[in-house]
């Protein structure tokens, strides 16, 4: 079957991919790119295409929160996707789905959802008055779809169930890494070393480890939870600990809080995260909030660290996948959750399983995007 030249349509800043949410959609197209053309029309604050695998990019959205607006570049796009030979259209988040609909009608290109999260379940947790019709929108633009790529299983089911979309238009499309296996042990024990160091510790202090986009909900509620929560837990146990936070966005109220609070190492956005996820005892995922996959999490799991996470925090990342690396704990039960942290900071857990890294492997990953592709 012929392989589809795609045309990706991004209403934010994705370049440089820094945070999850641009790494999860610059690896897809960077790797989706190595088996078939691609040519991407991102927001109008990415810098022009200096990447070899970009064939073309057209900095020309506005950002998906002036969503109308974009009717001033329908008939750019008609042009882009004549021009570019384009055969079908893939739009990131739902937020656009509407534009997928009139591009549809005025070229007859198929046009395909790629879904992070149930955007609804999002608004809902913000408690924007409202998300139940945007939920309403949401269905309508998946239910016209072509095709639905989701992050999650658990996401796939939900919409399936509870929009009526076809379960065959309706596919899994993870995040994924490039890491091919487990880091060797002597590049953990390198970076803890240079992570006590420079931050004058003890040896036999448990480092844990916390990071992701700050000003993104379920994010600062885990980090209410670290602090009002796992924090007086931990201290009772008077076992030497630190937690590094690592992120960015963050706010001046919380980084105030986050600089005066003992126990607590705020780093704000650091540009190697890798030294962090390498040298800490163990990743910390308190997340309760939230649909899609904690990109954060797979991250820390992919560098082989041992990890704890609520059930709801490590959706998307099959238990069966990941062996004793990854401790799940019942939402909301903080005493159990701290017991696991130290325990997993004091015990090395065997290897990640290989199938963890097949699994989450990007070339793999868009290889299934591809044959869902070529099926619209």
């Amino acid at each position: 079957m012929q392989q589809p030249s795609v045309l990706g349509i991004v209403s934010y800043k994705v370049f440089p991919a820094q945070m999850g949410g641009q790494k999860c959609v610059v690896s897809f197209y960077r790797h989706l790119a190595t088996l078939t053309r691609v040519v991407l029309v991102v927001h109008k604050d990415n810098p022009p295409a200096t990447d070899d695998w970009q064939q073309a990019s057209y900095p020309i959205m506005y950002h998906h929160k002036k969503g109308p607006v974009n009717l001033l570049n329908l008939f750019r796009l008609r042009k882009v996707i004549k021009t570019e030979q384009i055969d079908l259209v893939c739009i990131e988040h739902s937020y656009l789905g509407w534009l997928g609909i009139l591009l549809r009608w005025l070229t007859q290109k198929p046009f395909v959802i790629r879904s992070h999260n149930i955007e609804a379940h999002r608004f809902r947790d913000m408690q924007k008055p409202w998300w139940p019709l945007y939920q309403w929108y949401e269905k309508q633009v998946h239910r016209q779809a072509d095709l639905s790529f989701f992050i999650t299983e658990e996401d796939r089911q939900w919409a399936i169930d509870h929009w009526q979309l076809v379960e065959e238009k309706c596919t899994v499309i993870s995040y994924g890494t490039d890491i091919p296996g487990p880091l060797p042990e002597v590049i953990r024990l390198q970076a803890r070393i240079r992570l006590l160091k420079e931050n004058q510790l003890p040896a036999n202090t448990r480092l844990f480890l916390f990071s992701g986009t700050l000003d993104y909900l379920p994010n600062t509620d885990a980090l209410r939870i670290i602090i009002s929560e796992l924090l007086p837990l931990m201290q009772a146990t008077h076992i030497p600990f630190r937690i590094f936070i690592c992120g960015s966005h963050t706010t001046a109220a919380w980084k105030k809080v986050l600089h005066n609070t003992p126990g607590i190492i705020f780093k704000d956005f650091v540009p190697d995260i890798n030294l962090y996820l390498n040298g800490s005892d163990c990743f910390m995922n308190p997340v309760t909030l939230g649909s899609g996959i904690k990109i954060k999490l797979v991250d820390a799991l992919a560098q082989d660290l041992a990890a704890v996470s609520t059930r709801s925090g490590a959706r998307g990342v099959n238990i069966s996948l990941t062996g004793d690396t990854l401790r799940l704990v019942d939402d909301y039960n903080w005493p159990a959750f701290v017991r696991a942290l130290f325990e997993q900071a004091d015990h090395t857990p065997p290897p990640l399983p290989e199938s963890f890294y097949q699994f989450f492997n990007w070339d793999h990953i868009v290889q299934k995007a591809l044959l869902s592709l070529q099926t619209v």
